[in-house]
């Protein structure tokens, strides 16, 4: 396990293409392991583009292209030799809209476990409950681990997401706006964990919501047209930033 306060991602000079325009433009952004990164920004700022290039989901588009380099424990992810595979199982992805399996909730959690041949029965069973707990949602559905995902609540849904993606293993989870969509009790829960998973896990908060990345978040990078205009602890970010563009999008001037 990495040491917390050591760099998991380290993001050098990147500039992401999916045309002849950067999207992203020279960005250069340390992430601390298990620590809690908070990405701000308006919309069309570049935010879910960056958090694609951190475990190549840009490569789905045939036209994406980046120029500088994406570190992982210090390995260039973006090298032609680097295992994308691998990449993938390490670095976990949580999206915006809730998207359960059309299955069982325990099949739910087991299904990526299986591809990667994970087959012991008691394994399995550790990882349904050891996941779906971190996620906040085992007291809610232990009773019914054999009914359809689909007949969740959408709070519940993106909550059986996460322990999805916790069910994998990985170092780092990438959350793309993981409440947009959700209630203030189901946006607590998903705060509420994030909080406790950063103790295990390097964890990249992608969110519109600023007063969440204020409450969760122990830094925060704000994007604004592709660009990092700067990145601080959450609480210098919200009361003393050093760019005035930045105050005026946390204080709602703009954005």
């Amino acid at each position: 396990m990495t040491p917390p306060n050591s760099i998991k991602i380290a993001v050098e000079s990147l500039s992401a293409f999916y045309g002849p325009d950067p999207s992203l433009r020279n960005i250069t952004l340390p992430i601390p392991a298990r620590s809690i990164m908070g990405i701000i920004g308006p919309s069309g700022s570049g935010k879910t583009t960056f958090l694609r290039t951190l475990n190549r989901l840009n490569d789905l588009k045939p036209e994406s292209r980046i120029e500088g380099r994406v570190l992982l424990d210090g390995q260039d992810i973006y090298h032609p030799a680097f295992d994308v595979v691998s990449l993938r199982k390490r670095v976990g992805m949580v999206f915006a809209l809730p998207m359960p399996l059309p299955m069982s909730i325990a099949d739910n959690i087991t299904y990526g476990p299986r591809l990667a041949g994970i087959r012991n029965r008691a394994r399995l069973d550790n990882l349904i409950e050891t996941s779906l707990k971190s996620a906040f949602l085992w007291d809610e559905v232990k009773n019914r681990l054999s009914s359809s995902a689909m007949r969740l609540s959408g709070g519940q849904q993106q909550r059986l997401c996460l322990a999805r993606t916790l069910a994998m293993e990985p170092e780092v989870i990438l959350l793309d706006e993981p409440c947009s969509g959700l209630d203030p009790i189901s946006t607590a829960r998903i705060e509420e964990a994030l909080t406790l998973l950063k103790n295990q896990y390097t964890v990249v908060l992608v969110t519109n919501n600023t007063k969440q990345a204020a409450r969760v978040a122990d830094r925060t990078a704000f994007f604004l047209m592709g660009e990092l205009v700067e990145v601080d602890e959450t609480r210098r970010i919200f009361t003393v930033p050093r760019d005035s563009r930045t105050g005026d999008y946390v204080t709602g001037r703009f954005g």
